[in-house]
């Protein structure tokens, strides 16, 4: 697994992330608690929070969602935030890293290792043996 170094640029991003929670948090009943920064490889930055529910849905796919619906295709680098987190940072669930690995498997992912330092590995590192679509 790469390990890239964190940038300005991703300090940057990871403020953006929280101050976008900050101005949206809601903590009532679990429906804005985390933030999400996307740089794209244009330079432009989307941002998002989680929205739960019945059905709710991450931060992650919240912002993807909003790039790809400006026209976005091409992402450098994502992350996201929740206040509680060692460095602010949370590593993304499950369903993020499999969607992530769908539609930007190079995408870089800002986490925070096992010590706790942050670092950045791609969506691709972040689920191995990953399912990927068959086509006949």
């Amino acid at each position: 697994m790469k390990k890239y170094d964190i940038t300005n640029t991703d300090r940057e991003l990871i403020e953006i992330a929280f101050k976008c929670l900050t101005e949206n948090f809601d903590d009532g009943i679990y429906n804005h608690t985390v933030g999400c920064a996307l740089l794209c490889k244009n330079g432009e930055i989307y941002k998002g929070v989680n929205c739960d529910g019945i059905h709710g849905s991450c931060a992650e796919y919240i912002t993807i969602g909003i790039a790809i619906s400006n026209g976005e295709r091409e992402f450098d680098t994502i992350v996201a935030v929740h206040d509680k987190a060692p460095n602010c940072v949370v590593s993304p669930c499950g369903n993020c890293r499999q969607m992530l690995f769908e539609y930007c498997p190079d995408i870089k992912v800002i986490v925070n290792d096992e010590n706790g330092n942050l670092i950045k590995v791609t969506a691709k590192d972040l689920l191995p043996f990953s399912w990927q679509p068959v086509i006949c």
